[in-house]
């Protein structure tokens, strides 16, 4: 049932088609792939592939993607992992030969083979309708011509500014006299748009081959680092199975291991042990108790997650029922945990675009380069920025999540989707590094527990756990709650802003089947329906 807003900005709604994304031009580039004709994918893709150049810090050719897609003619979801893996020649020993006791956030060193030109390749050609050079085509035009750089990302672009200059290329590509371009300023990326242009003309050879494959591999050589053309030729994307649970009569999706979604899936199985729809949203119990499942979800995903293909995941125990009511039994409502440790599980195991179309396929695309600017290198005369997921390597042999030759490493980029008996009834992501599957967590509570409408969830305050540092909470839950949990041991800090991520949710109304919509107003983005 569609509620009223109390929201910072009314609910999107259309019957035919929908797009939500981060950024306006992007948004509106994913509706017209469906006013021509296109289906969710091609609106996603299209949404994604503007972002590479519209918000260029977040995204791009040079990063990796994970997605889900619901196809609502077979009444299914499938999952891509379109992310990159190590070179042939990452070891442990040539890391620390090189003085690297860890994988470096920035720099040659963290650039691991890019997945997203072929993720965009392969959900065009399996599940899209329009050819591949429709669905660049904003993303040229944008490129060539040039856009208006919008007001959060012109602020994220400034506070780049001193990483960018680090690299001749990367200051060459994006900055303007030595300065990250001004609001409303129109930018221009003549170099990344012939690379698009590459991928249009040639598929996934056009970048994992050719001129582009070789300006990658020249640019991390000339930096002494791992990563070759054939590490590059050698990339494959892989379908594979979805993870779920069931949360209130909603099947929830996520894409499995290399990447966190587990997180999200783990939390609300402890959390359905809670009835939270008792529980008003900022209440004291409310915010502790989401606080400590998720801390607990993320205590064994930094210890079991890694790439399946490489190590055993332990995926059926982390989701079991029984594993989650143990994890339940550690919660303490009076105390805060300390870092957890891991527990032992039985048996085993970004910028964000979503788009639905009028005949109920719907596609959850996650595209990042992982900090802001990636490595902060840009392959020469390519415009591509490279990003830095190496740097999510362990260097402890023990660990699933070490440091190999062609190997995924850990992955914090999520999509996320929901079914009810069958039939889609949302699409939606939280972009944000570790925050995602929290954001996954706070948003769907948010609706399902509290009776938020979609766009009051994405709204609601949020709280960011990272592991070892203290709590980020917005300033906005009620005095005498932040008082209580001080007083509980949660160690936090006041924060506002992008750093607590990027909802974009699609919903599909169970009784009038009408599209509701609704956008992180902490970013630049908006939905957009017809």
């Amino acid at each position: 049932m569609i509620r009223d807003s109390a929201a910072r900005r009314s609910a999107v709604l259309g019957f035919n088609g929908a797009v939500a994304t981060s950024q306006p031009l992007a948004a509106q580039a994913g509706l017209q792939a469906l006013l021509s004709g296109g289906n969710a994918v091609d609106a996603a893709l299209t949404a994604i592939t503007t972002l590479n150049v519209v918000e260029p810090m977040s995204t791009g050719m040079g990063g990796d993607l994970f997605a889900l897609v619901y196809v609502a003619a077979e009444r299914k979801v499938y999952a891509l992992n379109a992310s990159g893996r190590s070179g042939a020649g990452w070891t442990v020993d040539a890391y620390r030969s090189h003085g690297h006791a860890t994988v470096p956030e920035r720099g040659a060193w963290a650039v691991t083979v890019p997945g997203a030109p072929s993720g965009w390749c392969e959900l065009n050609a399996r599940l899209g309708r329009l050819p591949l050079e429709r669905i660049l085509q904003s993303a040229i035009l944008y490129a060539e011509e040039g856009f208006p750089v919008s007001p959060i990302i012109a602020g994220v672009w400034h506070s780049c500014e001193a990483l960018l200059r680090n690299d001749p290329e990367a200051a060459r590509t994006y900055l303007v006299h030595g300065r990250a371009p001004r609001l409303g300023e129109r930018f221009c990326q003549p170099d990344l748009a012939r690379s698009l242009r590459l991928l249009a003309e040639h598929g996934p050879d056009g970048f994992y081959r050719g001129p582009t494959a070789q300006a990658i591999a020249a640019t991390i050589r000339s930096h002494g680092a791992l990563l070759t053309e054939e590490d590059l030729a050698a990339h494959t994307s892989s379908w594979v199975e979805p993870i779920t649970t069931d949360y209130h009569g909603l099947r929830v999706y996520e894409c499995p291991p290399n990447g966190q979604g587990i997180v999200a899936l783990e939390a609300l199985n402890i959390l359905s042990g809670i009835d939270l729809a008792g529980m008003p949203f900022d209440a004291p119990d409310t915010v502790h108790i989401k606080m400590e499942a998720l801390k607990l979800a993320l205590a064994d995903a930094l210890s079991y997650v890694a790439d399946p293909d490489r190590v055993q995941v332990p995926v059926e125990g982390l989701l079991s029922r029984e594993y989650a009511a143990q994890r339940r039994a550690q919660i303490d409502m009076g105390h805060a945990l300390p870092y957890p440790t891991p527990g032992t599980p039985l048996g085993n195991d970004t910028v964000y675009a979503t788009a639905v179309d009028g005949e109920g396929n719907a596609a959850s695309i996650i595209n990042s380069i992982f900090l802001a600017f990636g490595s902060g290198l840009v392959a020469q005369g390519t415009g591509v920025c490279l990003q830095n997921r190496g740097h999510l390597f362990v260097m402890d042999p023990a660990h699933p999540n070490c440091l190999a030759p062609n190997k995924r490493p850990f992955q914090t980029i999520i999509p996320g989707m929901a079914t009810e008996n069958g039939d889609l009834r949302m699409s939606f992501g939280v972009m944000g590094g570790a925050l995602q599957p929290q954001g996954h967590v706070q948003v769907l509570t948010n609706m399902l527990d509290h009776g938020m409408d979609i766009q009051q969830a994405i709204d609601a305050p949020r709280f960011y756990y990272q592991p070892g540092a203290p709590h980020l909470i917005e300033p906005y839950f009620r005095d005498e709650t932040l008082a209580e949990l001080r007083r509980r041991g949660h160690e936090f800090e006041l924060q506002e802003g992008g750093i607590f991520g990027g909802a974009q949710v699609i919903m599909v109304d169970p009784d009038s089947g009408a599209l509701v919509c609704g956008s992180e107003p902490r970013k630049d983005g908006c939905a957009v329906a017809y």
